[in-house]
């Protein structure tokens, strides 16, 4: 299962260990992955991303990290800039042996984008080549703020139109002076994917109180 989003910083990663939360909760084993990350940090141990550390964590953590993330990158900029600054070039086999390996390790996999659907990850391939590769279906987490409507409906239509298969979408209140709920109500009647879930605004990341929002409607 992919998660992907209307921009970048939406909650995709919240949203991601809130649907972690919700299979594991019906007992299923469940194993996370972050392939192509930016804005990374240096450790002692390599680069990392926080937040492919708490997919890890919440997942699997006796897994190996570059499994989770192949791909992380210091500059906090698009993923392929970022490689072309470091004279690195993503490789999608190397993703997809990655997912490959995890899925013989657990029940479902989820895997976080980056940025929106049409970030590139090398000079010939988008984000829609991963998903493609992985045949897995997409989740659309649309960040609820003023425009939400107009880049829900894009982003929606762009993934169909790729031949990825769009099973829902997750409504993540990410502007606290933003009363969403017409919007929400506008982008269900336009879409036919479902909406999975309405994450109320969060200061805190609080991944049981997201995933219980995920359960009332339950249609994963």
């Amino acid at each position: 299962m992919f998660i992907t989003g209307t921009d970048t910083e939406i909650g995709k990663t919240w949203c991601t260990l809130a649907i972690i939360q919700y299979f594991k909760d019906q007992n299923l084993r469940v194993a996370g992955m972050k392939p192509i990350a930016s804005g990374c940090h240096p450790s002692i141990n390599g680069l990392r991303n926080s937040d492919a550390e708490q997919i890890l964590a919440l997942t699997q953590p006796d897994l190996a990290y570059d499994i989770v993330n192949p791909y992380p990158f210091e500059p906090p900029i698009a993923p392929h800039i970022a490689a072309k600054q470091v004279g690195q070039n993503i490789e999608l086999n190397v993703i997809i042996r990655n997912y490959e390996q995890l899925k013989t390790q657990a029940d479902i996999v989820i895997v976080e984008g980056f940025g929106g659907w049409r970030v590139p990850i090398n000079a010939n391939l988008g984000l829609k080549d991963m998903v493609l590769a992985m045949k897995t279906p997409v989740i659309l987490v649309v960040g609820i703020r003023l425009g939400c409507i107009n880049h829900a409906l894009l982003t929606a239509e762009a993934i169909v139109k790729d031949g990825c298969y769009l099973i829902g979408w997750i409504a993540n209140q990410i502007d606290i002076d933003f009363v969403g709920q017409q919007a929400i109500d506008t982008i269900s009647e336009y879409l036919s994917a479902p909406l999975l879930a309405q994450m109320p605004y969060l200061n805190n990341l609080n991944v049981p109180t997201l995933a219980n929002e995920i359960a009332k409607i339950g249609k994963i």
